[in-house]
Order: C-alpha cells, then sequence, then structure tokens
C-alpha cells in the first residue's frame, strides 16, 4: 500500500502543538481554502454534538471540492487511535490515527505524530491509501504523493504561522 509522510519542525512545545491539531478548528484551519471544507457534523465517541477535543471514536463528516472542479466529495472519518503525551506514550511523544470510513479513498488512515524537540516539536504526517478503481487505481497509487503534497506542504505552513514567534 502506498504511504506519503511530510515532517516539519514547529517552533512549539509539544503540549501547544498537540493541542491545536486536536481539535476541529484546528482542522478547519489547517485545511487550504482550495479545498473547500465543509464540516457537516462531528460526534464524539458517545454521540455527543460538537466535542471540544477529538478523542478516539470521533467521528467527523466533512465535505471538500478541490479548487472548485467536479462534484463535492463526501467524506467520514474516525479517530482511532489517541495517545496524548505521558498518558498512553512517553511526555515527549504523542499521535492520533484518523481513519476514512466513507469517501473517495479505498483507504486511507492519516497517522499525525508528535515528537518533543526541546522546546520545538517535530510533526510528523503519515498517509498510508489505496486509491479507488481496482487495479488502475493501484497503478496510479504511488503517483497520488504528488497531489498530497501541496496539501500537506500548506498545511504544515499553516502550523508553522500559527506557531511562529
Amino acid at each position: 500500500m502506498p504511504t506519503y509522510r511530510r515532517t516539519t519542525r514547529v517552533p512549539a512545545p509539544i503540549d501547544e502543538v498537540w493541542a491545536f491539531h486536536s481539535t476541529i478548528d484546528g482542522l478547519r484551519e489547517l485545511t487550504p481554502g482550495w479545498m473547500n471544507l465543509r464540516i457537516e457534523g462531528v460526534e464524539g465517541p458517545d454521540g455527543t454534538p460538537d466535542p471540544d477535543v477529538l478523542t478516539e471514536g470521533s467521528e467527523i463528516r466533512m465535505s471538500m471540492h478541490p479548487f472548485g472542479v467536479g462534484p463535492r466529495q463526501r467524506w467520514t472519518s474516525r479517530i482511532t487511535e489517541r495517545d496524548p503525551a505521558g498518558e498512553t506514550l512517553p511526555g515527549d511523544r504523542a499521535r492520533f490515527v484518523d481513519e476514512m470510513s466513507g469517501g473517495p479513498f479505498r483507504k486511507w488512515e492519516h497517522t499525525h505524530a508528535f515528537y518533543a524537540d526541546g522546546e520545538k516539536t517535530l510533526l510528523v504526517d503519515t498517509v498510508s491509501y489505496r486509491l479507488p478503481f481496482g487495479l488502475l487505481g493501484d497503478a496510479a497509487g504511488p503517483f497520488a504523493k504528488v497531489g498530497f503534497e501541496g496539501m500537506f506542504r500548506d498545511r504544515h505552513r499553516r502550523t508553522m504561522d500559527r506557531f511562529e514567534p
């Protein structure tokens, strides 16, 4: 299965970067405008609407319309793992994983990892994916990284901008 990875050193402590990435507001702020993101609904693991923090079991229903071209794409994502720094992982590491449970990919698993680096944080996004269209999608899978690059470069730039002194 193809994998895409992007790493950036953010000028802020792990707790601050983790907290920002753990909310629906963080998702909104990190998503490039050209994706035309709409959050259709968010539920916590117990069904509570619009939780403050995206915890394990939270579900996000959204839609995107990249560059305003083609039909709007519906996407449902579920937080399947959440390991805050100092709780289930040592204080110098944290991560959460979201998996697409409905949307344009056959498989999408996005691991958001955070590593303390003194007063800075190493942010590592890793996406394992499978494109639609069976064997044709499998053949094209490695080339999809080109499409991911712009989106993740923008996400990481937005994270840097948020925490620049």
